[in-house]
């Protein structure tokens, strides 16, 4: 089993709350930076980090709504259902507008990144960025703006990747010069959003692929949520793992 730890990241505008794990065994090891989905901090995604640590990674996953409070913010079912679902959403997605802005990832990106590089556990590799729904558009955002430390960016069943803003996550992957995975279920993009998608990342100029993963629904990397596939999630391993590999020069 890895090591676990909560930890305090001090930042522009307070201190975040967060989780890492990785491995038991007193060595350096690349840095992840992990972005949950709107539902925070919680059992599943603390899953999802030490499997992750256990292929031999340090990885750190921020509180994204910290500046309303330490997580979590709100009691959350063992079980996310789809009856469920948009109460939890209507009830989190303020916070989401007020913390999820272009600036305020971009300022707590510094603030992480700079924890991450620093941890005496990490070693001097280029880190990765990692989300999944909203998590994996702040993803996005990050490694276009911090190109010297990201090698490798990936997302799962994103949600807000492709907006009309002018600041959509979209609009700023011409920037990115990491290595990307996109794994979508089959309702996350219309085929319009992945041609807007697929051609912002021929644009940067970096190995990619996007990826719809067959019959799966939003949110199915999460054991918690009614959309959860086994099938799916393994499918997500089967594409994260070999990316971090490559990027991190992990061996």
């Amino acid at each position: 089993m890895p090591t676990t730890t909560t930890l305090q990241i001090p930042t522009a505008d307070g201190r975040a709350d967060a989780f890492a794990a990785f491995p038991d065994d007193a060595r350096q090891h690349p840095g992840v930076l992990l972005y949950t989905d709107i539902f925070g901090l919680r059992p599943a995604i603390r899953d999802i980090a030490c499997e992750l640590a256990e292929s031999g990674y340090y990885v750190l996953v921020p509180h994204l709504f910290y500046r309303h409070g330490p997580a979590p913010l709100i009691d959350l079912p063992d079980h996310i259902s789809e009856e469920a679902r948009p109460e939890i959403v209507a009830r989190l997605m303020p916070l989401s507008t007020a913390d999820a802005t272009a600036e305020r990832v971009r300022r707590d990106a510094d603030a992480y990144l700079g924890f991450l590089t620093a941890r005496p556990e990490v070693g001097p590799a280029p880190v990765a960025v990692i989300g999944y729904c909203l998590g994996a558009a702040l993803a996005v955002r990050v490694a276009a703006a911090h190109l010297g430390p990201v090698a490798a960016v990936a997302g799962f069943h994103p949600a807000g990747l492709v907006t009309e803003a002018s600041d959509s996550p979209h609009r700023v992957m011409p920037a990115l010069t990491a290595r990307v995975h996109l794994g979508l279920a089959e309702n996350d993009l219309s085929p319009e959003a992945m041609g807007e998608v697929d051609d912002a990342l021929r644009a940067a100029g970096v190995p990619y692929t996007c990826e719809v993963y067959a019959g799966s629904v939003h949110g199915f990397t999460m054991s918690d949520a009614a959309a959860f596939s086994p099938s799916a999630r393994q499918h997500h391993w089967d594409r994260l793992l070999p990316l971090l590999g490559r990027a991190l020069a992990h061996g």
